[in-house]
């Protein structure tokens, strides 16, 4: 009980150093409305946020970047932009404010591929989201295991429509070795004591960070409301 009781108060304090931090670092950027946001959108637009579980905001210090999670746009002719993602527990489609509603502060970036997609191009990205709805999440982010994760959601989408990578792949020991600052023993942790070092995935930070994509918004949501 009480090891159980220490490792929620390192978690804990864990969190509330990664939030101050972000705080901290946080420069002046602009602020924008969810309708201005929603009007920019298209089919295809990467729509990056920070999740404030423990977890994520490791995912997003362990990367060297603000950002811990990704949805991808397919629709934008309803009430308001539909957002595909893949999530716990399971990959699914929502409205852009609720994908927004879970980042903190209302931080927000969207990136769009630098060669535009066809017709052609957009249909098929839809159908390749649709065909991944409901696969269970993976909390192990291993980019061939038969789950999903947010990044590796949208680089196979993105893939399957443009025949782009928009993404990095690599293995854990390169992405760790880059970020020599990482918290080695929270991902000992979660890995149930080992790190698998060998095994591939594809960060949000890479995709965001792609040279196949720019920014066309970067900053925060004024209103979630």
């Amino acid at each position: 009980m009480r090891r159980c009781c220490r490792t929620v108060a390192i978690l804990a304090i864990g969190l509330l150093a990664l939030r101050a931090s972000a705080a901290s670092a946080a420069s002046e950027l602009p602020s924008i409305s969810r309708p201005a946001l929603a009007q920019q959108l298209q089919v295809g637009d990467l729509v990056f946020i920070r999740v404030g579980a423990l977890p994520f905001l490791k995912v997003a210090s362990t990367t060297n970047s603000w950002t811990n999670h990704v949805g991808i746009v397919v629709a934008t002719d309803g009430a308001e932009p539909v957002i595909a993602e893949s999530t716990f527990p399971v990959s699914k489609r929502g409205s852009l404010g609720r994908f927004l509603a879970r980042s903190e502060g209302g931080r927000v970036e969207v990136s769009r591929l630098n060669t535009p997609l066809t017709d052609d191009q957009q249909r098929i990205l839809i159908q390749a989201a649709q065909e991944r709805m409901g696969v269970l999440y993976d909390t192990g982010f291993n980019l061939h295991s038969r789950r999903q994760f947010c990044s590796r959601f949208v680089h196979e989408v993105l893939r399957e429509a443009s025949g782009l990578e928009v993404g990095q792949v690599e293995t854990f020991a390169n992405l760790l070795a880059r970020n020599p600052d990482t918290d080695q023993a929270f991902w000992k942790y979660w890995y149930f004591g080992q790190i698998p070092w060998e095994r591939e995935t594809v960060t949000p930070a890479s995709v965001m960070n792609s040279t196949q994509v720019h920014a066309v918004f970067d900053g925060y949501v004024a209103s979630l409301q």
